[in-house]
């Protein structure tokens, strides 16, 4: 990949490369590697127990992507669609199920045993094997959703372009994330982690372990296992005192609990109303 990520860097400092046939040969295979899933804007990092590598160059390679596409209609049966992106096709072939009207953009991975229901997969995305995105669920550019994940329906994934140097956000394999959660700003959601409906986490969103005799406190990132609800704190301001959002660690998932467990069930486990 030497070659091909220093021939990215290039354009990426010098837009005039766009036009070199070269350059956008460079852009196009990256977006086509991106596809089947030979190639990631993140992955999990070899030598770091628990941690990831964000490719800066791949990103910049989805960016530059955008410029070198020409605006074209796209028909499929009654629809009709507008843009510059490619729609993602041969689902059969890849061993993905998609529901209509559900859309991926090419140059996102799709593993076989997904299930997408009406819902928006887009580009430099990875999505796990057997994971679902339900109903109206988005999940946006380059974000990296592991193997048997569940995106309940309304789920928000956020995307990320720019700044390149910016991590995606990131759940990895076996997380539940319930109905309505928004999760954006490179937030990292660990293994089998249950999110409850609504809630919404930031790079920079407190997450308070409530399970101990003090509160533990996380910026961002939801630890392996945790079972996590809406919350708020009381927070100073110059006006007075106000209820600022936060989420709540409530427990830990049962080893013994089913993967594919309901959200319902893992937080009945924890006496929180469902």
């Amino acid at each position: 990949m030497t070659d091909l990520q220093q021939t990215i860097e290039a354009a990426w400092n010098d837009r005039s490369l766009l036009t070199n046939a070269t350059t956008t040969e460079a852009i196009q295979h990256v977006i086509e590697e991106l596809d089947k899933g030979r190639l990631r804007v993140a992955q999990p990092a070899a030598d770091q127990e628990g941690g990831w590598l964000v490719n800066d160059w791949v990103k910049k390679a989805v960016i530059l992507y955008f410029p070198i596409r020409q605006m074209e209609t796209i028909e499929v049966g009654p629809f009709e669609f507008r843009d510059k992106m490619r729609l993602k096709t041969n689902y059969e072939q890849q061993g993905v199920r998609v529901v209509p009207p559900a859309v991926a953009r090419y140059g996102a991975y799709l593993a076989p045993g997904v299930i997408m229901m009406p819902s928006y997969v887009n580009i430099g995305a990875w999505v796990g094997e057997g994971t679902m995105v339900d109903t109206w669920a988005t999940v946006g550019s380059c974000a990296q959703i592991g193997a048997g994940v569940h995106l309940s329906g309304g789920v928000g994934i956020g995307g990320v372009l720019e700044p390149v140097q910016a991590a995606p956000v990131i759940i990895e394999d076996g997380a539940f994330v319930g109905s309505r959660s928004i999760l954006v700003e490179g937030c990292f959601v660990g293994r089998e982690a249950v999110i409850g409906a609504g809630v919404t986490i930031t790079g920079s969103t407190k997450i308070i372990d409530v399970t101990g005799p003090e509160p533990v406190e996380y910026k961002g990132t939801v630890p392996a296992r945790s079972v996590v609800i809406p919350g708020s704190y009381t927070k100073h301001f110059a006006a007075g005192d106000y209820q600022v959002p936060c989420a709540l660690i409530i427990g830990q998932r049962k080893p013994s609990t089913d993967l594919k467990t309901s959200l319902n069930d893992a937080l009945r486990e924890h006496n929180v109303a469902v």
